[in-house]
């Protein structure tokens, strides 16, 4: 039987913030229930993400799982892979290490900057039927959908991407001038996506300079994305807004984003705090601070 008392780290990535747990050597499962429980920022640890490290079926450094704070499962989170490239690139002493996920296998890098770390995110999804969409589109740079209106829409014609999961880009002149928290929950479910949709508004104010803002999938909105940052950046260099090498501006801070040509991999690089180590009894689901983090890391988690 699993103790009740577990330990664990809350880190974030520019402010995109997680619970993580080490279940290499005792494995744990968690109901959505009291996942959703424990990440409610009220009565909870609060979190955007629960990641679970697990031993890797494929034999590499780890299996990395995901639940959203909703409870849900979903395959790929950015900002939790560079956290957890840099904690297994600290534990082994390694420069790079092999992170095993639902969407495949990624690789994370050591920086010559402290606390900062760069994933190969792999090749970004850009068929229909990938992403995936409800019906077929010729040209994923620019889709049917759109909210309010028909002569008149809020928003309309979003690009869409997949970086393991799905993402809707609208650009617009004014990232701020949108209530996203009323047309974020709308055009998530909406039905063109099958699998629900990470949604961002995105617009390009300097060469290769681009303010984005998430509406994230089973979590809201959200201080970084880091998959959502990939995809703002394949589909600005797609459209010719941007070059393959861009930095992307987060409410939470800049992350750089590169395309590569030579293999169309995705690499992600930013920076990763520790903010604090904690224990949690999983029968009451009360917890407690044992431990700080980084210095400064509180700086960096705009929650």
């Amino acid at each position: 039987m699993a103790q009740a008392r577990r330990p664990f780290l809350k880190m974030n990535g520019l402010g995109n913030d997680f619970v993580v747990w080490d279940a290499r050597d005792e494995p744990l499962r968690l109901t959505p229930d009291v996942i959703a429980k424990l990440g409610d920022r009220e009565t909870g640890i609060g979190f955007d993400q629960m990641i679970t490290v697990e031993r890797s079926p494929a034999g590499v450094d780890a299996f990395m799982r995901i639940h959203n704070c909703d409870g849900s499962q979903v395959d790929a989170c950015g900002n939790a892979t560079r956290c957890i490239g840099r904690l297994l690139i600290e534990e082994k002493a390694k420069d790079f290490v092999s992170i095993e996920t639902n969407a495949g296998l990624l690789h994370a890098f050591a920086s010559d900057e402290p606390r900062t770390v760069t994933v190969d995110m792999g090749k970004p999804r850009l068929n229909w039927d990938e992403i995936p969409l409800a019906e077929e589109f010729a040209d994923t740079r620019a889709i049917e959908l759109q909210i309010g209106p028909i002569d008149d829409p809020i928003l309309h014609t979003p690009a869409a991407v997949s970086m393991g999961n799905p993402h809707a880009i609208f650009w617009v002149d004014d990232i701020e001038a949108y209530d996203l928290t009323r047309v974020g929950p709308l055009l998530e479910h909406h039905p063109v996506f099958p699998e629900g949709a990470n949604i961002s508004l995105a617009h390009v104010f300097a060469p290769n300079e681009i303010r984005v803002k998430v509406w994230e999938r089973g979590v809201g909105l959200t201080a970084a994305c880091g998959t959502a940052a990939c995809a703002v950046a394949v589909a600005a260099a797609r459209d010719g807004k941007a070059g393959r090498k861009s930095t992307i501006h987060l409410p939470g801070g800049p992350i750089q984003i590169e395309w590569r040509e030579s293999d169309d991999h995705v690499l992600m690089t930013g920076l990763t705090e520790v903010e604090f180590e904690g224990e949690v009894d999983l029968e009451t689901l009360a917890w407690e601070r044992v431990a700080p983090g980084d210095e400064n890391a509180a700086a960096g988690a705009a929650e």
